[in-house]
Order: C-alpha cells, then sequence, then structure tokens
C-alpha cells in the first residue's frame, strides 16, 4: 500500500505553478502506508492529482513532487531520461569539459545534483527518497557517461533536517590522482574530496570570463578568492591580483592553479576578509577592481537582517578602498538574499564608505544552473557588477 497525501484548501496553486515542495503544514490527511522514502501520490483537497514524489515524515518538506503523470513510476528508465535530457541541455549551451549535470528540481530531480569534472562526476543527494534510489542513479550516470568515477558529496548540514547522516565516498571506478578541469581557457586542478561543495563553484564560470573586461591592466584583489576562480581569470589581462582567502589549503590549491596556467602576476595572502580590508584602509591600500564572493551570509530566512548587516559591512570596506572609477564586483549566494534586497544594501553600503555606485551589469548562476519559474529556490546567485566613483567626480 502507498501513501496519498491531500493538501489543504488552496495549497495546491504552488505546486500547480511548477514548485516541487509539499511542506507537513499544508497538508490535511495522510493515507496509506509504505515507509519512510516511499513514493506518495500528492491530491488538492478536491481529489485532483498533483503528482508524485518521495515522501519523509522526518522532514518540514514533507514530499518532493518529480512525478506528474499518474501512469508513471520511478524506474531506472525515468531517471536515466531525465539525467539525459538535462545534459542535452548543457551539451547544446556548449559545456563540455566541466559542468553542472543536473540541478535538482530545475532538471526534474529535486535533490539531486551532479556535477562533471572531465570524466569524473560527483553527486550530492540530499532526501531521503532519492538516497534510496542511489544505485538506480548510479547505473543511470554509468550507462549515460561510461565515467572514471562517480564520487558522492552529501555532507550538507541540510541532511539533518531530513533525519539522514552524511556521507562522502566513491560509489563507482576510480578516482584519478589528479583531476584537471579547463574553464573559459584556464586549467584547474580540483580536489573532488575536500574542495568546496562537490569540489568547485562551476556556477560562476561565466561571472568569471565577464570580470576579465573589468580587470585589463588593472591592480585586482580578489577577496574569498578560494582555489582562484576569479583570481586566475582576472590574471590573464590584470596587471597584478591579490588573492586573498582564511583557507591555507584553498590558498596552496590557488598557487597550484597559478603555475598550471604559467600566471606569475598573483600573490596570495591568508587572512580574515573583513580583517584584511579594514587594515587594508588603514594602509592607504588601494585596487581598481575589487571582487567579493563571500560563502552565503544567510541559509534560512531568520538570518536575513545579520547578512544584510554582514553584506553591507564587507561591501563598504572594500568600496573604501578602490580607486575612483574603479570596479566593485560582489556577489551573494544566498536565495533568502533577494536582488532587490542585495541592490538597496549595496546602495548604502556606498552611502556608509561616501562614495556613489552605478550598476554596469547585474548577472546571476551561469547557465547550466537553470532557474526554475515557480521555484525561486532555484534563483540563488546574484553578481553586481558597479563602477565607484567619489561624490565630487559626478
Amino acid at each position: 500500500m502507498t501513501y496519498t497525501v491531500t493538501l489543504k484548501r488552496g495549497e495546491e496553486r504552488r505546486i500547480l505553478a511548477g514548485h516541487s515542495w509539499v511542506y507537513a503544514n499544508e497538508v490535511s490527511k495522510i493515507e496509506g502506508d509504505g515507509g519512510l522514502g516511499s513514493l506518495a501520490t500528492v491530491q488538492s483537497c478536491n481529489g485532483t492529482f498533483l503528482g508524485k514524489g518521495y515522501i519523509n515524515h522526518l522532514s518540514k518538506i514533507l514530499v518532493r513532487i518529480f512525478i506528474r503523470d499518474p501512469e508513471e513510476q520511478d524506474t531506472e528508465e525515468l531517471f536515466t531520461e531525465r539525467l539525459f535530457r538535462a545534459n542535452a541541455l548543457r551539451r547544446d549551451l556548449g559545456y563540455d569539459s566541466a559542468y553542472r549535470l543536473c540541478f535538482s528540481e530545475s532538471d526534474g530531480l529535486p535533490s539531486l545534483i551532479a556535477d562533471k569534472y572531465g570524466d569524473v562526476i560527483v553527486i550530492s543527494i540530499l532526501s531521503l527518497g532519492f538516497r534510496k534510489k542511489r544505485d538506480m542513479i548510479v547505473r543511470a550516470l554509468v550507462k549515460l557517461f561510461s565515467p572514471a568515477a562517480i564520487y558522492e558529496r552529501s555532507d550538507s548540514p541540510v541532511l539533518k533536517k531530513e533525519g539522514m547522516e552524511p556521507y562522502s565516498g566513491l560509489l563507482y571506478g576510480a578516482l584519478p590522482e589528479k583531476t584537471v578541469i579547463e574553464e573559459n581557457g584556464l586549467k584547474l586542478y580540483v580536489d573532488v574530496v575536500n574542495g568546496q561543495k562537490t569540489g568547485y563553484f562551476l556556477d560562476q564560470k561565466e561571472n568569471r570570463m565577464a570580470l576579465r573586461r573589468y580587470s585589463v591592466g588593472k591592480r585586482v584583489l580578489d577577496c574569498f578568492c578560494n582555489v582562484g576562480g576569479f583570481t586566475l581569470n582576472a590574471a590573464t589581462v590584470a596587471k597584478s591580483v591579490k588573492a586573498v582567502d582564511i583557507s591555507e589549503r584553498a590558498l596552496e590549491e590557488l598557487k597550484a592553479n597559478a603555475e598550471l596556467n604559467s600566471l606569475n602576476n598573483v600573490t596570495a595572502e591568508c587572512a580574515d576578509v573583513f580583517e584584511y580590508l579594514r587594515d587594508a584602509r588603514k594602509r592607504n591600500e588601494t585596487y581598481q577592481t575589487v571582487i567579493l564572493d563571500p560563502p552565503a551570509f544567510c541559509k534560512s530566512a531568520s538570518e536575513v537582517a545579520g547578512a544584510v548587516r554582514g553584506y553591507r559591512d564587507i561591501n563598504a570596506a572594500a568600496i573604501k578602498i578602490i580607486e575612483d572609477g574603479g570596479y566593485l564586483v560582489t556577489a551573494s549566494c544566498s536565495h533568502y538574499m533577494s536582488a532587490e534586497l542585495f541592490e538597496k544594501t549595496l546602495k548604502e553600503a556606498g552611502e556608509n564608505a561616501g562614495r556613489r555606485l552605478r550598476i554596469l551589469e547585474k548577472r546571476m548562476q551561469a547557465s547550466d544552473h537553470p532557474a526554475l519559474l515557480g521555484a525561486p529556490e532555484t534563483e540563488y546567485l546574484k553578481l553586481f557588477v558597479c563602477t565607484v566613483s567619489d561624490k565630487r567626480s559626478l
């Protein structure tokens, strides 16, 4: 026997608009059985079929719908077909060496992330139902791509909300000694075992390329540089690039990546970015382009107020050390920090710094991370490029 989940009156609107998540507090009754992680049918209060997805009573997200046809089942063929279509889109867009192969809800497989780094695929599974289908997912990936290795990095804190234990490990094949990808004509080492997320932040690749036009002949500062995505792209055209991060390991990887590309105009410093920017101001140290790509300052709606203060303070500190006519390239990767709120925060940061900002570009995540209309969580990355001027110069 399987579960049937009936929603309260009016709660079907978001689901009909394309969203996948059914929250426990939106449900009027649950009938049947099947166990945690089993396939459940979701219907409106009048019995209209809305979809099917895996149920988890331990999570606030009770069901994640991914089947909209009442006759369709969660077979290996379904997973293979969804992954094939997801990859076909990326290849049609010109992605080859490294890209997000599957972006969860946006590709009809909620809670599943798959990133392709050459012939290594790294997956992240963030729901119980999909974890139970892990072997099926691996078989589908092997059938489609014949990779050298499939590695799992399901180590997000969000797993606790699903009642799941984190897991990382090799699922198929053998990892090469070094994984090297190509991005924007640059070669980069990717550590899929110890690197951030699945090994590297693929979502900024197109923004990194766009950065080059603001770096030509400039003295550039890259804050929260990680393993050097923005740093290396800037260094292809910049006079010099200073890279700052609090992680010694990340900086060692950055140096290796700079050497791999024969870029000798890069220096790195291990420091807390907030402290570095304050100290740079005291030293009268200035740059012509500053990049801010921090980790998410808020991971829930309750943290937004604190995040606003954090983004405002760090952007103000960066703005103060940018020369007149220089550029601020600044990002937020938190869904809860909307583009409108981020823009307002940047305006306040400019006012606090006594400088004027003009927006040159508003950008989002790379197109291998498509945003699903109706599911705002899938549009999470904001990047603004601003020119910074002294008030008297305008």
